[in-house]
């Protein structure tokens, strides 16, 4: 046998701060903890316990439940142990059943919360009497804790380890329940049937009660009429499993004959707070009992019939009314046993009809006077009585004869007649005579119609009826005309004689309306419903049955129902493809041969929205030269949308650059707000956006691209060298077409507006055409070996010009080359700089793809003066002959005076941070 450890007893948790009500037999409540057979081998730690729990239905997730570290008195990580630190505790669901789908449970503080699935008590718990458990294990229950009849118990098995606090916890958890379902009928009408004598304080059960999910004070409490008329009441019953029944009592007298149903509503009401209600129509009716007898309007009724009447002659109908229903009410008719048998046998009463016939013939020893007495006979009634005074007169002499022999066809005395028979169709023929032959007899026909009755001559007593014009029988379908005959005593005889009009085929059917217009929105669902078509046929029978047909022009996605004329269109219309429909439609009766009518269909399928803006190309890319004008036109964007109306117009507008582009929203034209510079810019990628009208608005987007074209409004700009005032040490050792220095100069437009060539169109030195400049490269070699007396300054005026269209733009700059071993003197070369050169300028202009000739040798003005300073300072020093240099620059700077503005110094960007170069020279090696 299993061992039992009772665990040391916790403090019950509840949800909401709430407590389950404490067992009768303890001021707390217990927990049992039972110690299971498959955990023997750890008898001298475990422990079984139970924890219970209560929250309301319906809470959100996270809502505290429990925390059973703290109920089972569990030491937490804070606590102190007074041996050693204990291993943290650990928790555990055992199994996750239902019951774990509906709270989390923390794995290190052990507390109980609910999840994220919302308690439904009434889902769960579908039992209504007991405790319904369920969980991940079995249920489980204690004598001094069990739950009441109405607990719902959520059942769960947490492991609470390391090894010193193993434990199995059954935790229940009791959903309470919340008032949150309103009573319900099980049917929306209830009717109750309630016998007219029913005596007062009658009980009568309603056979549906309504339900409600929630339980006690929760669940139906009360019944309500919202009207009882004065005579019902409601009463409820409780049986001994809680169930409530209403009952409908009778407060007062019912009659039938009265008032045969009573309707009002009858409602049941909650006891939850607020109350819910529902309600159900209830309908009672009052069954008929057998209260009522038979009766005659009147007492007696007096009659007078001719001695010479024919068998069969109506005399006359007895009437009796009874209130009462169905079989209650069925009344017989009898004779009186008072009524003599010559009375009985002279007269027919009809038992049911209480009809009176005569049924003999009346002859000279029949009575005058009959009284007759009939009985209204009815279940359970004491008969009702009327009587019949007959008096018979007796007629000496016979009335005429009428004797008809038919031509059209006669059933029964009714003549039947096509419609559109031709005038003066013969009917009948008819013979008048006196069966006496005492007296003259005349005729005439009585009654209105197309119909004329003439005598037949030569014969006597001999008579024609015939029409008079065409019968319709859509005007009228039956006549009823009379034959009388009289005799010279005056006694008249009627014949009576029914004309039917028998129906032909004469009309076709009539559409409502010839023209139908009907309309319908585009991207309708399939097999909408258009219209129903009508047309009428005057015909009867078969041939007045109308079937509808499409046209041979109707398309083949329309179609028209046979039977009920109903027309719809079986797939979806597009506007964008087809605006208008144009059809016939027939209507075909079913006459033979069959006639038929032709109506017009027109449709007009209405715009929807459905179609976005379209730019005609996806992408759009315009060329447009720089310097453009403000506000010029630059391109239009061209954009549709199929759609009609407010859904078809398109607004454009700039999604990105709208501070430097505008568009025409009407005409699509863009233009730049400034002028545009391709060196500051070259291209401008544009997203432009195309809104349509409709509601909700539909919108693409194309993008455009905006190329600008070069235009020459740049000229060269000369980086190196950046002064007209720096000079370059030239040594005399420098061989021929060794490279002196370059000219180097960038131009901001691009294409031939950037191709730069360079040429030299001014010179002034010794010998001056010694050096030559590479076109492409600005790159300036020496041509020519320098001598003793080449020695000095060379001043060449450079320039730099693009290939540009219209016209090319041009710099120019001084490229000064000192040519000596030594620069000795500095500031003598800077003064030298500094005074303006007497320099002629060549118009001739680079060639880049040709080589440049040699040019030819310039001699200046003061070369024989140098050439004999040279011989005589041979041997002199080096003052004296810079002292000669000096004074021939000084004699050509006066020879040349008129050319004094020729320099031109190039403004640098400012852009561009260059460092100035020193004015030192630099030496030139051969290598």
């Amino acid at each position: 046998m299993p061992e039992v450890t009772f665990g040391e007893p916790v403090s019950i948790r509840e949800g909401l701060g709430t407590r389950l009500p404490r067992p009768a037999t303890s001021s707390h409540l217990l927990l049992f903890l039972l110690f299971v057979g498959p955990f023997n081998c750890f008898a001298s730690y475990s422990r079984a316990t139970e924890l219970f729990y209560s929250l309301n239905e319906g809470l959100p997730a996270g809502v505290l439940i429990g925390s059973l570290a703290r109920d089972l008195r569990l030491p937490t990580a804070g606590g102190q142990h007074p041996v050693s630190p204990q291993p943290p505790l650990s928790f555990t669901l055992a199994s996750r059943g239902l019951g774990g789908q509906y709270v989390q449970l923390d794995n290190r503080s052990g507390e109980l919360h609910t999840s994220a699935m919302e308690i439904d008590r009434e889902a769960l718990c579908v039992e209504s009497s007991g405790a319904t458990i369920f969980g991940g294990a079995a249920a489980a229950s204690s004598s001094s804790s069990s739950p009441s009849s109405e607990s719902c118990l959520l059942l769960l098995d947490v492991l609470v380890l390391p090894q010193e606090y193993f434990r199995l916890v059954k935790v229940k958890i009791a959903i309470r329940d919340v008032n949150d379902n309103a009573p319900r009928f099980p049917v929306p009408h209830i009717r109750l049937s309630v016998p007219e004598n029913a005596p007062v304080n009658t009980r009568l059960a309603i056979e549906h009660p309504a339900l409600d999910p929630d339980v006690g004070t929760n669940g139906v409490q009360t019944y309500r009429l919202r009207d009882n008329y004065g005579v019902f009441t409601l009463d409820v019953e409780e049986n001994e499993s809680g169930e409530r029944t209403p009952y409908l009592i009778v407060m007062g007298a019912l009659d039938r004959e009265t008032r045969e149903e009573y309707v009002t509503v009858i409602v049941a009401e909650d006891g939850g707070t607020p109350p819910l209600v529902g309600s159900a129509t209830l309908t009672i009716d009052i069954s008929d009992i057998n209260d009522n007898c038979p009766q005659f309007s009147d007492s007696q009724l007096n009659i007078t019939l001719y001695g010479n009447s024919s068998l069969g002659t109506h005399v006359a109908t007895v009437h009796a009314v009874d209130m009462d229903l169905g079989s209650n009410a069925q009344i017989t008719y009898s004779y009186s046993q008072k009524v003599p048998q010559p009375s009985r046998d002279l007269f027919h009463l009809d038992e049911s009809t209480g009809a009176i016939m005569l049924s003999s013939k009346v002859d000279g020893d029949t009575p005058k006077l009959h009284r007759l007495i009939i009985l209204g006979n009815g279940p359970g009634c004491i008969p009702a009585v009327i009587t019949v005074l007959v008096t018979i007169i007796k007629v000496m002499m016979r009335p005429p004869e009428v004797v008809p022999r038919f031509i059209a066809n006669e059933v029964e005395g009714v003549v039947y007649l096509k419609e559109l028979e031709p005038v003066n169709t013969p009917i009948a023929f008819f013979t008048i005579k006196d069966p006496d032959e005492k007296y003259k007899v005349n005729c005439y026909l009585d009654g209105d119609g197309p119909f004329r009755l003439s005598p037949y001559k030569p014969y006597n007593n001999e008579y024609l009826l015939e029409t008079t014009k065409l019968l319709d029988y859509e005007t009228q379908q039956l006549y009823e005309i009379s034959v009388v005959a009289w005799n010279s005593e005056g006694f008249h005889v009627n014949k009576i004689i029914k004309v039917q009009v028998l129906d032909d085929n004469d009309n076709s059917p009539v559409f409502s309306q010839q023209l139908i217009e009907l309309s319908i929105e585009e991207n309708n669902v399939p097999n909408a419903f258009l219209t129903k078509l009508h047309a009428t046929d005057a015909d009867s029978g078969e041939r007045g049955q109308v079937s509808y047909f499409l046209g041979p022009d109707a398309p083949s996605y329309f179609a028209l129902d046979k039977t009920t004329g109903v027309l719809t269109v079986s797939t979806q219309l597009d506007r964008e493809e087809k605006e208008k429909y144009r059809y016939t439609v027939k209507a075909v009766d079913s006459g033979f041969p069959p006639r038929e009518s032709i109506a017009t269909v027109t449709i007009t399928v209405l715009d929807k929205n459905d179609n976005s803006p379209r730019f005609i190309n996806k992408d759009f890319s315009f060329f447009v030269p720089e310097n453009f004008p403000g506000f010029g036109e630059i391109g239009v964007i061209s954009v549709t949308d199929a759609d009609a109306g407010q859904n078809g117009w398109v607004a454009l507008s700039v999604l990105n650059g709208s501070d430097i582009f505008v568009i025409d929203t009407g005409k699509g034209v863009l233009r730049a707000k400034v002028s545009l510079d391709r060196e500051q810019q070259s291209s401008y990628i544009l997203w432009i956006e195309a809104v349509d009208g409709g509601d909700p608005a539909l919108s693409s987007t194309a993008k455009i691209t905006i190329l600008l074209l070069d235009i020459n409004d740049n000229p060269p700009l000369v980086l190196f060298p950046q002064s007209n005032m720096s000079y370059l040490l030239v040594l005399p050792s420098t061989l021929p077409g060794s490279p002196i220095t370059e000219v180097y100069a960038v131009d901001k437009d691009t294409g031939m507006n950037a191709v730069i060539a360079y040429s030299i169109i001014g010179r002034r030195g010794p010998r001056p055409e010694s050096f030559r400049i590479d076109p492409k490269t600005g790159n300036i070699t020496l041509e020519e070996s320098l001598m003793q007396n080449d020695y000095g300054l060379y001043r060449l005026l450079v320039k730099v010009s693009d290939h540009g269209y219209p016209e090319p733009l041009h710099s120019t700059v001084m490229v000064n080359l000192f040519v000596n071993d030594t620069v000795s003197n500095e500031s003598y070369i800077e003064s030298l700089l500094r005074k303006e050169p007497d320099i002629s300028v060549e118009e001739k202009q680079p060639q880049i793809s040709i080589e440049p000739a040699h040019k030819k040798m310039e001699s200046a003005s003061c070369m024989p003066t140098l050439v004999a300073l040279s011989i005589i300072s041979l041997g002199s020093t080096a003052l004296v002959t810079g002292m000669g240099i000096y004074i021939c620059l000084r004699k050509g700077k006066k020879h040349h005076r008129a050319d004094e503005n020729l320099e031109v110094q190039i403004p640098l960007n400012g852009r561009i941070n260059l460092h100035v170069l020193e004015k030192k020279p630099m030496e030139i090696s051969n290598i």
